[in-house]
């Protein structure tokens, strides 16, 4: 189904996010995880690849298989580091023969090591050139692109980074599903600017649960998100696991009920490959039920 028509049934769209495991052990307990999560009747399911492309194969055979064992719709994502046009028409055309249904197209962050995004000879430097390629050459996959609702960590202003996506939208992306944030009102903030622009495709809040205060803090801070303290101070009253994950699925409970009730059209979860937090999330929320 396209993303048009899947968001135009006015139900909750509901995804989620693999990235791949680095071992065999890794994968079979993916599988076991896929298999708790889609019996919350996801729409879709996204996965990763490692920094430069170093997992693009085992990124198509993921998304391959969990489309074969559970039938539900995949999508890959595909950025521009290390690629050239070329490497990137291989990929789409093997992500076609692969079965999947859309890309999620990135420009891609540096990789480790470099300070700034360095552009491939033969490749391209921004992510609307991907969706432009993508969306002329490659019709079969719809698209979905990236937002950031506390503003790209490397733009210069939250208006640069709105116009960015805006080039992206226009470019042909069909959805935006945004970076993880703690506090609604950065998302609010950010639809609503988006609407002012006219960028008028899906936004779908991206959420990731806390379960360790020392992981999401260290997450955070690559990606430029922000904790508001009274969560990391609550976080932080015990140097315990269980009680750092109560809390965490506490907060995202709170957070996913908002914005079910504000009327967001669908939830994209981070769920780093575990089921255990996005399953009592969606347990307590009941989103399907929401529309």
């Amino acid at each position: 189904m396209s993303l048009a028509s899947l968001f135009a049934t006015g139900k909750m769209v509901l995804s989620c996010e693999l990235f791949p495991p680095r071992t065999a052990k890794g994968e079979r307990a993916l599988y076991r995880n896929v298999e708790k999560l889609v019996q919350f009747d996801p729409d879709f399911i996204t996965c990763t690849y490692g920094a430069g492309g170093s997992t693009r194969d085992k990124t198509l055979a993921i998304v391959a298989e969990v489309k074969k064992q559970f039938g539900v719709a995949v999508a890959s994502h595909l950025t521009l580091v290390g690629s050239t046009e070329e490497d990137l028409r291989k990929y789409l055309g093997r992500a076609r023969e692969y079965g999947v249904d859309y890309i999620v197209a990135l420009r891609g962050d540096p990789p480790e090591g470099k300070a700034e995004f360095e552009q491939t000879a033969g490749g391209f430097r921004y992510a609307n050139e991907l969706v432009e390629l993508i969306h002329r050459d490659f019709q079969n996959f719809d698209i979905l692109v990236a937002g950031y609702p506390e503003k790209h960590r490397e733009a210069p202003s939250f208006e640069v980074d709105l116009e960015n996506l805006k080039r992206k939208v226009d470019a042909g992306a069909s959805v935006v599903v945004t970076q993880l944030f703690y506090d609604n009102t950065d998302f609010w903030r950010f639809r609503d600017r988006c609407q002012q622009i006219g960028i008028t495709v899906p936004i779908i809040p991206g959420i990731l649960p806390v379960t360790n205060l020392g992981q999401i803090q260290r997450i955070t801070s690559l990606c430029g998100s922000q904790l508001p303290k009274k969560f990391v101070d609550r976080l932080s009253e015990k140097d315990d696991n269980e009680w750092q994950f109560e809390v965490g699925v506490e907060q995202a409970i709170a957070q996913t009920q908002d914005l079910i009730a504000q009327g967001v059209p669908g939830l994209h979860f981070y769920v780093l490959n575990r089921s255990d937090a996005t399953s009592r999330i969606l347990q307590a929320t009941k989103p399907r039920t929401a529309c």
